[in-house]
């Protein structure tokens, strides 16, 4: 007879939470912005524009220096509102503005926001054969959970949504059966807009250094999430094989496994 076992995904180290940002339009506030993540080891994504090159924005040459540790991403070429433009363009939007992203800092983009929020059923079925994996959609869940669908990926809250309140109810969420993930999005060049820096540091602060919090850029947790999905178990959950490149924790009745890539383990 079987013995039936808990077994739960976790994030790296074995932790239930994680906390990821996402940022678009890569203005030149981002260069304060990254500087505040840094300060507490605080994750973010970047989304850019390869076709806007103004004063207001940072330049090309940057990218790969000030964005080292985090994720640039796909944000269309010229921020068109794409539901209106032909599906053909679209493609060429999206194709084009990885091909300079990633001339720029020297890995494959995967990701991507949605320019002015817009999208349609269409535009969602078109992203995976663009090798886009994950595409944020505008608006606030105020809530913790996994996305159902990473390519309308809605965030917790914008920054100017219940920032604060948010954060403090995501530290108190201590139950290990649970994934919880807070997402914040927003603009870099809006909090000079309403004088509002200093809400984002003390947010940081409270957020940075926590040892059940995995910090982690958009693309991450993609890829941790299809990494953990495609461990293989035995019937009676006695082993399991890693058959990916990265490390994967999961919990069997309360105790934490690591399984190394290209691994298998005897779960005890």
């Amino acid at each position: 007879m079987s013995c039936l076992k808990n077994i739960y995904t976790c994030f790296p180290g074995g932790k239930h939470k994680v906390l990821t940002m996402s940022y678009d339009d890569g203005r030149t506030e981002d260069r304060r912005l990254v500087e505040i993540f840094n300060k507490y080891g605080i994750k973010g994504t970047f989304h850019l524009n390869s076709g806007l090159v103004r004063d207001d924005r940072v330049k090309m040459d940057e990218w790969a220096s000030l964005y080292k540790g985090h994720e640039v991403s796909c944000h269309t070429v010229l921020h068109p509102t794409i539901a209106r433009s032909p599906i053909e363009q679209v493609a060429l939007q999206v194709l084009e503005d990885r091909r300079k992203l990633e001339q720029a800092v020297g890995y494959p983009v995967r990701g991507m926001s949605y320019p002015n929020g817009s999208y349609t059923k269409e535009i969602v079925e078109l992203l995976p054969m663009l090798g886009i994996e994950y595409c944020r959609v505008v608006g606030n869940t105020d809530d913790f959970g996994m996305p159902e669908d990473y390519l309308t990926w809605k965030a917790t809250c914008h920054h100017n949504h219940n920032l604060m309140d948010n954060g403090k109810r995501f530290l108190e969420l201590h139950k290990t059966q649970y994934l919880y993930m807070m997402y914040v999005w927003g603009h870099s060049f809006e909090f000079p807009i309403n004088n509002n820096w200093e809400m984002m540091e003390e947010f940081c602060h409270m957020m940075g250094g926590k040892e059940d919090i995995w910090y982690a850029s958009n693309i991450e947790i993609v890829d941790y999430m299809k990494a953990a999905k495609n461990l293989k178990f035995t019937i009676d959950g006695d082993l399991v094989y890693n058959p990916n490149a990265i490390n994967v924790w999961i919990s069997v009745d309360g105790r934490i496994h690591e399984i190394p890539g290209g691994e298998s383990i005897k779960i005890q």
